[in-house]
């Protein structure tokens, strides 16, 4: 793939792409077989596009889409050079195309298709290569140093805030600085389900990465004491998954809310000391396991910021590093691409299998694959799922895929692998940091506010008019691509060391905002009795 200009196509679909707009130009073609031009800002009737040689036909919004060319009913239409749907009526040169006469029709998932060979960049002279993280004592490598509190059960999360909202609130931290804080992790189960089923088996095993993530230096967990998730079952299940041992208490058997709550802020003041004698010390970039993630997105995302990440993750595979890529339900249509990155068949089928269970899921939900986009992406300019997809799965560059993992499993090998999570972000994040994730970037064009406690969160913002207007929830600009001031090989290197100055200590615009208490959402699956 080559890149000129400002412009991309995905990272991890398009073969080749046309030079970036001229200066002021307000559209962008992607590729020289699209049917389509992206408008960099709207676009009125009667307006004449010098380069396209049309005038526009009708109103067409900032980031939506405007045909190049003639287009019958029923036609297929390129984008990045790949197909994101049909033609639900005739469609005239200038003439926005959106919703209301394109949709996938009858296509099927795997309509998209252009060969796609996996490749990792070589790595630029002066690329760095460590960062300055915490070694815990079992080999770990975290970004964070923080003490963590989990509830068992719904029945046991207030108790669980109770204790970590007094010891913040003491003062007690302010003598150990190293310390990063206490933060309560609650959900709304743990009960009322099925002991032994995919339900339970979810949320032990989100619980379980939590408890073993190394961004956390102790943790504590807290039950009601009566729950379907007990805490000696859960502890059992750490001690099968290699967790170290943790702290736990319930409410019943400390005598009370009262009773428990003291009981767990003194545990927290004993801790503190040996928590707060990690130091930061350098680490090589292999030991980062990076999440992908995009919510709120909208027509730029797929030219700028998720192609720049994927740049970003790339290099970082090419050091030696993980990158995870999830969201299930945003990569139908564009799967078979990733499969065909596959390092391994049985790899590339592990990915199908996932796809086949979604289906039969959505299914039996009395839902579907393709209820998507949403309707904030379809206000952005994005129309179909296949659209939508083909710019998600940018955000994993060109790097062979090395593993398919479940939500929440741990990830145990280097490279750029896949994991199963819904497209929900919270839920999604959530199963991405379980599985070992201690950095996340999260690109975003509608303007997404996300934090993630205990693992720092980068939010990287697809348009520039997002950035200045959302300055306090942004990290990174990635719009200066659309109008060729700089490339995205340019902006994935920005990022690449954005992630090494934040897994260094640097805060997010999130960590300053205070997010991370609430954003821990387990995926819930199974019936509730």
């Amino acid at each position: 793939m080559t890149t000129t200009g400002a412009t991309n196509g995905s990272t991890s679909t398009a073969t080749s792409t046309t030079a970036g707009p001229r200066q002021g130009a307000p559209f962008l073609r992607l590729h020289p077989d699209d049917d389509v031009a992206v408008a960099l800002r709207a676009l009125d009737p009667g307006q004449d596009l010098d380069g396209l040689e049309l005038t526009v036909r009708d109103t067409v919004p900032r980031g939506h889409k405007l045909a190049v060319r003639d287009l019958p009913a029923g036609a297929t239409v390129r984008k990045y050079g790949q197909v994101i749907g049909v033609t639900d009526r005739p469609v005239r040169r200038g003439e926005h195309l959106h919703a209301h006469n394109l949709s996938i029709g009858t296509l099927g998932r795997d309509a998209v298709g252009d060969d796609v060979v996996a490749r990792l960049p070589e790595l630029p002279a002066g690329l760095r290569l460590t960062f300055d993280g915490y070694r815990r004592p079992d080999g770990g490598a975290a970004t964070r140093n923080y003490i963590g509190v989990l509830s068992s059960v719904n029945c046991s999360a207030t108790v669980a805030r109770l204790v970590a909202d007094q010891v913040t609130r003491s003062g007690v931290l302010a003598d150990h600085p190293n310390v990063d804080g206490v933060v309560a992790l609650t959900h709304p189960t743990g009960c009322g389900m099925t002991p032994d089923g995919d339900g339970m088996e979810m949320l032990r095993r989100t619980l379980s990465g939590y408890a073993a993530h190394p961004n956390f230096a102790a943790v504590i967990v807290v039950g009601l004491g009566c729950e379907v998730n007990t805490v000696a079952e859960l502890t059992d299940r750490f001690a099968r998954d290699g967790v170290g041992a943790a702290e736990t208490l319930t409410i019943q058997a400390a005598g009370g809310t009262r009773a428990a709550v003291r009981e767990g802020v003194e545990r927290i003041r004993d801790l503190l000391p040996t928590v707060n004698a990690f130091r930061r010390v350098p680490l090589p970039v292999s030991e980062l396991v990076l999440g992908l993630q995009c919510g709120g997105s909208d027509g730029f995302s797929g030219i700028t910021a998720n192609p720049a990440l994927g740049v970003a993750s790339d290099l970082l595979v090419a050091a030696g590093g993980t990158s995870v890529l999830g969201e299930t339900p945003e990569i139908y249509g564009a799967e078979h691409l990733l499969a065909r990155r596959a390092v391994t068949p049985e790899v590339a089928e592990r990915l199908y299998a996932r796809i086949r269970w979604w289906e039969e899921y959505t299914a039996a939900n009395n839902a579907s694959m393709d209820n998507n986009p949403s309707p904030g992406n379809k206000a952005g300019g994005l129309t179909t799922i296949l659209e939508k997809s083909l710019g998600a799965a940018a955000k994993g560059g060109q790097a062979p895929l090395a593993g398919v993992f479940e939500y929440a499993e741990r990830v145990g090998i280097p490279g750029f692998v896949f994991m199963d999570t819904p497209g929900y972000d919270p839920v999604s994040v959530t199963g991405m940091v379980a599985g070992g994730a201690n950095v996340l970037c999260f690109t975003t064009g509608r303007g997404s506010v996300f934090g993630c406690k205990p693992v720092p969160c980068l939010k990287l913002s697809t348009n520039t008019d997002l950035y200045e207007q959302m300055t306090d929830d942004m990290d990174l600009d990635c719009g200066g691509i659309v109008n060729g001031s700089v490339t995205v090989e340019e902006v994935g290197r920005r990022i690449y060391d954005a992630v090494l100055d934040t897994a260094s200590g640097q805060q997010t615009a999130s960590e300053l905002l205070g997010f991370g208490d609430n954003e821990f959402a387990p995926w819930q699956l199974g019936a509730v009795m």
